[in-house]
This record gives C-alpha cells, structure tokens and sequence, in this order.
C-alpha cells in the first residue's frame, strides 16, 4: 500500500494498550485489512517520526449478530503492535 493515511485507520486506547505503552513502549493500532508488517512499519516512521524496532498483527474475526430470525457478521479487521526504539515516543498518546 502506498498511502500512509489508508493503512493506519486509527489508533486503539484500551487499559491493556495503556499498559503496553507504559511498560514496552508499544502502540496498538487498528490498520488495514490488506497491509503487511512493512506497510505498518513505514507508515508509522513516516507520519510520527520514530524508529520501528518490531510489529506484529493479529486478524480479528468479525463477530456473529443476531436481530430476530435475521443473522449478520460484524467486520473483520486487523490490529497491529507496534514496537518503538528505548528513546522515542509518540506524542498523540501522550497525557491520556
């Protein structure tokens, strides 16, 4: 993927993402469903200025809803973990 704003769509404040910032300097963000681990690790270089030491994603299966007689699925979507080097930080979560 070549846009920078496509891959990454926003980023996930959860107390469990909370925690890996403030203890493994990791950042999680909801991405793309087609971007790869390089695509997140150029993105998130690009648009906030830091060095990607490592990335891993987990695919989430949309979960199954019912309403009446009527069965749908939730989408399906990718989450990524992103690892920053010892000195760097992103300042979007910063103070929340």
């Amino acid at each position: 993927m070549n846009d920078q704003f496509k891959v990454i769509k926003r980023p996930l404040l959860t107390e469990k993402s909370d925690s890996l910032r403030e203890t493994g300097n990791q950042y999680c963000f909801e991405v793309d469903v087609e971007a790869t681990k390089r695509d997140v690790k150029e993105a998130v270089e690009s648009l906030f200025g830091v060095q990607v030491t490592k990335v891993r994603v987990q695919n989430r299966l949309g979960k199954i809803k019912r309403l009446g007689r009527n069965q749908g699925r939730r989408a399906s979507w990718k989450k990524a973990f992103v690892s920053l080097a010892a000195d760097d930080h992103i300042e979007l979560f910063e103070g929340i």
